[in-house]
């Protein structure tokens, strides 16, 4: 288990992230959010459980991200973002966490 919970961050980032880019208009606001909390949840990552699961809850969370622009047009933007972002923090809550 990892000394701090980083799903509410991993949470916080992808929501956070979103909601920073859409309310202020700046894309790249909402991309400092989001490789803010990835940062901090990767440093954590590899403390408690080594490289290996770093990268690879890394690439969920980058996937996560990256899987919310087509899914939005599916279904809206807020749902797809609050759909990966479910994903990738129970990834990261049973992976590390847990």
């Amino acid at each position: 288990m990892t000394e701090s919970f980083t799903a509410p961050v991993v949470a916080a980032g992808l929501i956070g992230g979103f909601a920073a880019a859409r309310y202020s208009g700046r894309r790249e606001l909402g991309g400092v959010v989001l490789a803010a909390a990835g940062a901090w949840c990767t440093t954590e990552w590899f403390k408690a459980k080594g490289p290996v699961v770093a990268g690879s809850l890394l690439g969920g969370y980058l996937v996560a991200f990256g899987a919310s622009h087509p899914l939005a047009k599916k279904i809206g933007a807020w749902p797809a973002v609050f759909a990966v972002t479910t994903a990738a923090a129970g990834a990261a809550y049973a992976v590390a966490d847990h």
